[in-house]
């Protein structure tokens, strides 16, 4: 395990300097490991692939949700629904059917491929948005959308798992299904959620360092719970992720460390995984076919898709046209793709192969051009929206007060404007600003300057009500939507 982990260093290594995502390094590096290359690993066991792409998976959603402030992706709620509701299963039926023409499949073998390849991976669009100057409103229903659709495409895989093997089983059992797991799901996610928002808040300050682990079991208890109960518990644990990183505790930096630690970690296991259990051998088989059902998915599935969902959303054609583009596929389809062959899916073996080459297409393809499309439609701000917590410079419990800090962008609303205009609650106010490494002693007269550090001393009462006044702060497009 360390030479493979070291392994998995030196391969990002060369994957960034030829210019390539890292997670194509780990493919690589997973197909060298595996039985066709020259590290001879034996590893076909779909069993155990399934369980640890579950337990990879279920951890890259709950960073993803911790890192996603509510309060950002409240405003993009409805478009996000739509993409990973509506156009899940518009990509589900395209992509089915373009997969019967070109697959040796039975048709509903080839929807259980669209459901597989039907969602964008979280892993994949969180780690390319942290490295993009997207604008701040798109980026957010990328982000949305990722960490909701998985959940719908894992429902419409086992769904159609069990049409297959169970001839009485009907469209209507179908749909029940997905509601079923979606709404047990939503519901256990709540109400874990909110318990442990609740109790993480309030971790005496001599246990902080067990705070992850504490994080680490309600994640897996989310997940479990709704699962046992027959719910999702993908969308179970993204939504505790979501109720712990919007939880008013002094200790989320050390929480959103350590889970983007883990999440990376889980994120190298998944792409190893695929190269392990996938036999270059065999790819020549499905080589022209898998490229072409690559491309359908990328140019025509994906838009298709998304012009369906976000009509009447209020979204520009370069901006429906980015969404369009910003399809990421990667780990989700990796670890969709292991359960029909665990399940023992006649053509399984063939909808593993057809999802390598969709997911080495869309990494290659989209992961590297996201950045200049956006460019070249206008849809960049200066500003990089890379997740920065609130950082508790000194979280002072005894006085019940913290300090927040705020990074001034240069299109940010209060860019140019005074200390005495910010608006703070009453029992807030702004300790020192750092400007080009040096502290100033802000005055109601002092002007923030773009690239300035703002440190607001507030009680933690009025945390929350702070934290939503920096949201506000944030750079907004010229219509005064959030850019």
């Amino acid at each position: 395990m360390g030479a493979v982990l070291a392994g998995a260093v030196l391969s990002a290594f060369a994957a960034a300097r030829l210019g390539v995502p890292v997670l194509i390094g780990f493919l690589a590096l997973g197909m060298l490991l595996g039985s066709d290359g020259p590290g001879g690993i034996e590893f076909d066991d779909p069993n155990v692939a399934r369980t640890v792409g579950v337990v990879g998976l279920a951890i890259i959603l709950f960073e993803g949700g911790l890192t996603t402030p509510w309060r950002a992706i409240r405003p993009v709620l409805v478009p996000a629904t739509m993409l990973a509701t509506v156009g899940v299963v518009v990509s589900t039926v395209l992509t089915g059917v373009a997969a019967y023409w070109l697959f040796d499949l039975s048709l509903t073998t080839s929807f259980i491929l669209g459901a597989v390849v039907a969602s964008t991976d979280a892993a994949a669009v969180f780690a390319t948005l942290r490295f993009t100057t997207l604008r701040r409103r798109l980026s957010r229903v990328l982000e949305a959308e990722s960490g909701g659709n998985d959940p719908m495409a894992v429902a419409l895989t086992i769904g159609l798992i069990h049409w297959v093997q169970d001839p009485s089983f009907r469209a209507a059992d179908l749909a029940f299904l997905v509601v079923r797991q979606l709404g047990v799901g939503l519901v256990f996610g709540l109400v874990v959620g909110a318990a442990a928002a609740w109790i993480l808040a309030r971790l005496p300050h001599s246990i902080a360092p067990f705070a992850p682990v504490a994080s680490l079991a309600v994640a897996a208890l989310g997940f479990g719970i709704a699962d046992v109960a027959g719910g999702s518990g993908f969308l179970a644990v993204y939504i505790v992720g979501l109720c712990v990183g919007h939880a008013a505790t002094p200790l989320r930096r050390e929480l959103v460390a350590f889970h983007q630690g883990a999440a990376f970690l889980a994120q190298i296991g998944l792409f190893i995984l695929l190269g392990l259990y996938v036999f270059p051998s065999h790819l020549d088989e499905v080589l022209v076919s898998g490229l072409a059902l690559a491309a359908l998915v990328v140019l025509v599935v994906r838009p298709a898709a998304v012009w369906i969902s976000t009509a009447f959303q209020g979204f520009t054609t370069p901006e429906r046209a980015l969404l369009g583009w910003a399809g990421l596929r990667g780990a989700v389809p990796i670890v969709l793709a292991t359960f029909p062959q665990a399940e023992g899916v006649p053509g399984s073996g063939t909808i593993f192969d057809a999802v390598f080459f969709v997911v080495l297409v869309s990494t290659l393809v989209q992961g590297t051009t996201l950045e200049w499309v956006a460019q070249r439609l206008r849809l960049t701000t200066r500003a990089r929206p890379v997740y920065r917590p609130p950082i508790e410079i000194a979280a002072v419990r005894e006085l019940g007060a913290n300090l927040l800090e705020f990074g001034v962008a240069p299109d940010a609303a209060v860019a140019g404007t005074f200390v005495r205009d910010l608006q703070l609650p009453r029992d807030s106010l702004v300790a020192v600003i750092v400007r080009d490494g040096e502290s100033v002693l802000p005055r109601g007269s002092t002007q923030i300057l773009a690239g300035d550090r703002l440190y607001v001393l507030s009680r933690r009462e009025s945390r929350r009500t702070v934290e939503d006044l920096f949201e506000s702060w944030r750079p907004r497009r010229a219509d005064g939507r959030p850019g």
